[in-house]
């Protein structure tokens, strides 16, 4: 048995930043991840690029989630924050997700967090009502942690669902988003594509539909409608998706594909997890095919890499203090315990088939996620960060976004290592303290702030 100031379950961005910030407040802390390697959904998904940092031209995403771009782009990892020339997002954010894993680890040496590697989550220990800590299957046998304050930044809620949280899944009738394996594709010519839509921007979703807004190289493609669907009357693809979707990478010659998608599944089952991996890798397959065939600028490309596991849209997510609805996401809502801002918009998957619904906020405006979503009932000395927070199945789709989640976790870590210090249950913790050292921090708060001064 091992004690700890705070323990955080899950690796991802949003555990590795809700780490980083408690070990950087000063107390002891634990990072447990499944895997060899951190990073989540950006390195063990590959999903990319992260979207958005902006709302507008305005950067409203700072701290940890930007501290981790700049030091990409200082080793190559990163061209930083591109404009895109379409109006979907006003920026995206590729990244190499090897250099993110390397990166990742030296976050944690430097700040000194303990990890705890291929370590799999068995069950919360749970004591006089509070979350004391939780057991782990290793490679040595079950190994068990004790911690003051831990952290539930598992995606899919495990510890909170272990320790008698109240939990929702999807939508009303308990459908959740498909999942995509995301695959990168070498060798292709951006410029020729570019040249391409240059010549029918009618192709191209409403973004690209004027000739001076497309550049050279293309840094995201959603569209090419008459190539896909002369594909899909062929029948030489079959993936439900209604568009050609991808992304550059930091490379001129790859691209990151969104593209697959398996519909239909539980994400906390085995088997659907099995049949969505197995169907996915098929479709990756036809969509090589398809993109060598069919799209110019791809005739030679090749598969540099495929995700170690399919992308989670959607699972369960905690009932909190407060959960946060698509009237505050599209309303550009504030709220005193602010803690996270963004301005992406609801973007639902069709749970069912092809079709994305997507509701945007109003141009330059953001919403903001308030403490109280973190803060799970039924248990003390809990807290939640990344896309398990308490929301409604429609906000879910807006605040899923890697940078918010990593803004999320830095928040929790921040607040896990406040209450520690202060003697307090998190749910009891001063939040305006908590957000004077968020803003020290570099979290931009500013609509927050005013309540500060």
């Amino acid at each position: 048995m091992r004690d700890y100031d705070v323990l955080v379950v899950g690796g991802g961005n949003a555990g590795c930043a809700a780490a980083l910030a408690a070990a950087r407040c000063g107390t002891r802390v634990l990072l447990v991840e499944r895997y060899g390697f951190l990073g989540g959904t950006a390195t063990a998904s590959m999903v990319g690029p992260w979207m958005t940092f902006h709302s507008g031209d305005d950067r409203i995403v700072g701290g940890i989630a930007q501290e981790m771009v700049e030091r990409l782009v200082a080793r190559g990892g990163s061209p930083g924050h591109l404009h895109d020339a379409s109006d979907y997002v006003p920026t995206i954010t590729p990244f190499d997700p090897e250099i993110h894993k390397a990166l990742l680890f030296e976050m944690m040496g430097e700040s000194g967090v303990a990890l705890l590697l291929h370590a799999w989550f068995l069950d919360a220990i749970v004591e006089d009502g509070r979350v004391a800590g939780a057991r782990f299957a290793t490679v040595a046998g079950t190994r068990e942690v004790r911690a003051r304050r831990t952290i539930d930044a598992t995606a899919d809620a495990y510890v909170a669902a272990s320790a008698g949280v109240p939990t929702q899944q999807g939508d009303a009738r308990g459908r959740v988003q498909p999942a995509s394996l995301m695959f990168r594709l070498s060798h292709v010519d951006l410029a020729a594509l570019s040249a391409y839509v240059r010549q029918r921007p009618e192709q191209m979703r409403s973004a690209l539909k004027t000739h001076e807004r497309t550049p050279e190289a293309l840094t995201a493609v959603a569209g090419l409608y008459e190539l896909w669907n002369a594909a899909r009357e062929r029948g030489s693809v079959t993936v439900p998706r209604e568009l050609v979707s991808f992304f550059a990478t930091p490379y001129a010659d790859e691209v990151t594909v969104n593209m697959t998608r398996v519909v239909g599944i539980d994400p906390l089952d085995p088997d659907d997890l099995t049949r969505a991996e197995v169907e996915a890798r098929a479709q990756v397959m036809q969509l090589l095919e398809f993109f060598r065939r069919d799209v110019p600028g791809f005739a030679n490309a090749r598969i540099a890499a495929t995700a170690t596991q399919i992308g989670v849209r959607e699972s369960r997510r905690i009932v909190g203090e407060y959960t946060l609805t698509a009237q505050d996401v599209l309303q550009a809502r504030s709220f005193e315990d602010a803690v996270a801002r963004s301005a992406y918009p609801i973007d639902i998957h069709n749970p069912a088939g092809s079709g994305t619904a997507t509701q945007r906020l109003a141009p330059g405006t953001s919403y903001e996620i308030p403490y109280r979503c973190l803060v799970p009932l039924g248990v003390d000395d809990l807290l939640v960060a990344g896309r398990c927070i308490s929301t409604t199945h429609e906000a879910l789709a807006s605040t899923r976004l890697t940078p918010t989640v990593m803004t999320l976790g830095q928040a929790a870590g921040t607040a896990a290592a406040l209450s520690v210090q202060a003697g307090v249950s998190p749910r009891r913790l001063d939040t305006w303290l908590l957000r004077e050292r968020l803003l020290r921090d570099g979290v931009d708060l500013r609509r927050a702030a005013a309540s500060l001064s």
